[in-house]
């Protein structure tokens, strides 16, 4: 029973954490749809595609799968924690 107790504590700390993690995780989907939506959106991918962005810069916020993805995922996330089944991430899940 003790490892019970222990394991529920620790399960607490971590949903703790993530409560709180919740509300900058919020602004920045809502940043991300914005600006997925948003015309300079088109304009950054279409000046990656002319190669015209440094070759060192990340480009995963150009993938518009990558950000409707990530955005499904939010939002099902509720859904999921009240049913126990998981939206799948597509890492760390082999």
């Amino acid at each position: 029973m003790e490892g019970r107790l222990n394991r529920l504590c620790a399960w607490l700390e971590n949903a703790e954490y993530v409560m709180a993690a919740r509300s900058a995780a919020e602004e920045d989907a809502e940043a991300l749809a914005a600006y997925l939506d948003n015309p300079s959106w088109r304009a950054d991918f279409e000046a990656d595609e002319r190669g015209e962005l440094p070759a060192e810069l990340p480009r995963g916020v150009l993938s518009e799968d990558g950000i409707y993805n990530a955005l499904e995922r939010l939002r099902e996330l509720p859904d999921a924690l009240r049913g126990g089944t998981f939206p799948q991430s597509g890492k760390g899940r082999e």
